[in-house]
């Protein structure tokens, strides 16, 4: 049975530990809020960029652009968004564990991993995967020219044939309680159908040649759509680790509580033992 003193050890060591949550909820809080920010900021540009690309592809044919060939799929790249860190709940287990089942179930070709954050390469790595590349420990200070580096050695391994289609797999975020696990081709690049079919019919002049803008415009528009993942998966994990710091805190007030009930218990079990015992060695003097 845990002494007074255990008890009272343990309620304070619970007690540091509280103190850690909270304040690890208040960062994840701040970093979270500036996250949102961010992609607040980038959705105008993207949604433009994206609205441009539609009235130029709904009027030219350029099907033989590299990057939008079709091929027979023979070798799949899976580009799996994780974070380098931990205490997120189950932020990275969900997502790994997803990320798994669809490498496993890419049963008409092979598959191969580039792991982005640390938790998804050190799982990969160990395990028997093919892992083509990996980038880690920059969603601390996330900047744009992480995307060029992650974009441009996807890019050439698909060019150079290595691999005939490329699909990213990471949490998006919906709030600080909810994240979505998504999948979704990166290439051969895709345009948006609905955006095609409600594109205006009013034409405009391009200068240069509508070809050119768009074989500038569609690397621009992956370096986009990698910095919104990149960018939702780094709000959805400090979404997602503020909620298990909360989570984290409130238990402990619980433990604490619970604690405090046992100790006092035990505290006054003792008294009253002594208690009695006094009073028991008082009646043995008396009949002496």
């Amino acid at each position: 049975m845990a002494t007074l003193r255990d008890i009272r050890r343990r309620i304070a060591s619970i007690h540091s530990t509280q103190q850690i949550t909270k304040a690890m909820k208040m960062v994840a809080a701040a970093k979270l809020r500036r996250a949102q920010e961010n992609i607040m900021a980038t959705r105008p540009y993207a949604q433009k960029l994206q609205e441009l690309m539609g009235h130029i592809m709904a009027r030219v044919e350029i099907r033989e652009h590299p990057l939008l060939k079709q091929r027979e799929v023979k070798n799949v790249l899976h580009v799996v968004v994780t974070a380098d860190r931990g205490l997120c709940g189950a932020f990275n287990a969900n997502l790994i564990r997803f990320a798994e089942h669809q490498i496993r179930t890419t049963s008409d070709a092979e598959s191969h991993v580039f792991t982005v954050g640390r938790k998804g390469f050190e799982y990969f790595s160990k395990r028997n995967f093919r892992v083509f590349d990996h980038k880690i420990n920059f969603f601390n200070n996330l900047q744009f020219e992480d995307v060029h580096d992650i974009t441009k050695k996807i890019v050439a391994g698909y060019e150079s044939e290595q691999f005939d289609r490329i699909e990213v797999i990471y949490n998006q975020f919906k709030s600080a309680i909810q994240q979505n696990i998504i999948k979704e081709q990166f290439l051969p690049f895709k345009p948006d159908e609905e955006l095609l079919a409600s594109t205006s019919e009013v034409d405009f002049i391009y200068e240069p040649e509508k070809a050119a803008i768009l074989h500038t415009l569609i690397p621009k528009q992956l370096n986009i759509q990698m910095w919104k993942v990149l960018l939702e998966s780094n709000a959805a994990e400090q979404g997602a680790r503020m909620t298990a710091m909360e989570n984290a805190t409130e238990n402990a007030e619980d433990l604490i509580a619970y604690l405090t009930l046992h100790y006092n218990r035990a505290r006054q079990a003792a008294i009253t033992k002594e208690i009695t015992e006094i009073v028991g060695g008082a009646e043995a003097l008396k009949e002496k």
